[in-house]
C-alpha cells in the first residue's frame, strides 16, 4: 500500500508539473494600465492577435507604476505603460529592451455639470487645477503612481501648491474606472484618460470640462522585460507581440477601435 501511494504520489507531482509548464507555454505576461483594459481596447486587440499567432496573452491590469515594477522583478514578460520618463529609466537601468511607441490619446478634466469651480470654456489645464485648488472643489486623484497619477502631480508642481492642503481632495488609490465612480458619487472632479471616460459615460454622472490643450498629450510604448536579466521570459512570444502591435495590421486595428463612434486611440504611424 505504501508503494501504491508513493506511486500515485509521484504520478500526480509529474503531471502537476507538466500541467504548470504547459499553462505557460508560448503564453505572455502582459502588464498595462488600466486604461487601456477599462477602456476596451484589449478585448478589442488581443483576440487578433492571438488569431493570428496562437500567443495567449495574460493580462495584469494595473497602474503604470506598477505595471513597471512587475517588469523590474521579472513578473511579466511584457508592460505596455503610458509615462515616458519611467519607461526610459526601465531601459536605462537594463530592466527592459526593444522599446517601441505604440500610440496615443489625450487625457482630459472631468467634473460635475454644476462646475463649482468655473471651468468651463477654459483650455489650460494647469490654469484648471489653480481654480478647483484655490476654490477648494473636490477632485478625486488616482493616487496609484499611474502615468494618469504622474501626469497630475506634474501639473501640481507646475502650480507650486500640495494637493492634500485642498481638504476635500482625495487620493483613491485605485484603478481610472474606480476614480470615475468616485468622482460621480462625490461631484468631484478628476484627471482621466479620454478612453476610459467615454467607455464610462453612460455609468457616471461626470462631464467632459479641459481637453485639446497639447499639455494633455498621453503617448503610449510597449517594452519586453530584459531576458539577460530574467532568462525564463518569454521573449521569443514578447518579440511577436511586440511586432505585431507595430506592425500595420496592429496600427490599423488600434485605429480601428472606437466607442459609440469615437476614436479613443491613435497609432502611432497612422495607416
Amino acid at each position: 500500500m505504501g508503494y501504491l501511494r508513493r506511486l500515485v504520489f509521484m504520478l500526480v507531482t509529474a503531471t502537476s508539473a507538466f500541467a504548470a509548464a504547459g499553462s505557460y507555454g508560448d503564453d505572455l505576461r502582459l502588464a498595462t494600465t488600466t486604461s487601456t483594459d477599462n477602456s476596451g481596447l484589449l478585448d478589442f486587440l488581443l483576440p487578433k492577435f492571438e488569431a493570428k499567432t496562437t500567443v495567449k496573452v495574460r493580462v495584469i491590469s494595473v497602474g503604470t507604476g506598477k505595471a513597471i515594477k512587475l517588469g523590474e522583478n521579472g513578473d511579466v514578460d511584457v508592460i505596455l505603460v503610458h509615462s515616458r520618463p519611467d519607461e526610459d529609466r526601465f531601459v536605462e537601468q537594463g530592466h527592459g529592451v526593444n522599446r517601441r511607441d505604440v500610440m496615443y490619446n489625450d487625457f482630459v478634466i472631468v467634473g460635475p455639470a454644476s462646475d463649482p469651480a468655473g471651468l468651463i470654456g477654459m483650455r489650460d489645464p494647469i490654469g484648471a487645477f489653480k481654480k478647483i485648488f484655490d476654490g477648494r472643489a473636490p477632485f478625486v486623484s488616482r493616487g496609484d503612481e499611474s502615468g494618469t497619477h504622474k501626469m497630475e502631480m506634474r501639473y501640481w508642481r507646475e502650480l507650486g501648491t500640495t494637493p492634500s492642503d485642498n481638504p476635500r481632495y482625495r487620493a483613491a488609490g485605485r484603478g481610472m474606472g474606480a476614480v470615475l465612480l468616485m468622482a460621480s458619487e462625490f461631484k468631484a472632479y478628476a484627471l482621466t484618460d479620454r478612453a476610459t471616460y467615454y467607455a464610462m459615460k453612460d455609468k457616471v454622472d461626470l462631464k467632459l470640462l479641459i481637453e485639446g490643450d497639447p499639455r494633455l498629450f498621453n503617448p503610449y510604448g510597449v517594452i519586453a522585460v530584459n531576458p539577460k536579466k530574467y532568462p525564463d521570459i518569454h521573449y521569443k512570444a514578447t518579440m511577436r507581440f511586440i511586432d505585431w502591435l507595430t506592425s500595420k495590421e496592429g496600427q490599423r486595428a488600434i485605429s480601428d477601435f472606437k466607442v459609440d463612434g469615437q476614436q479613443l486611440f491613435f497609432a502611432h504611424v497612422e495607416q
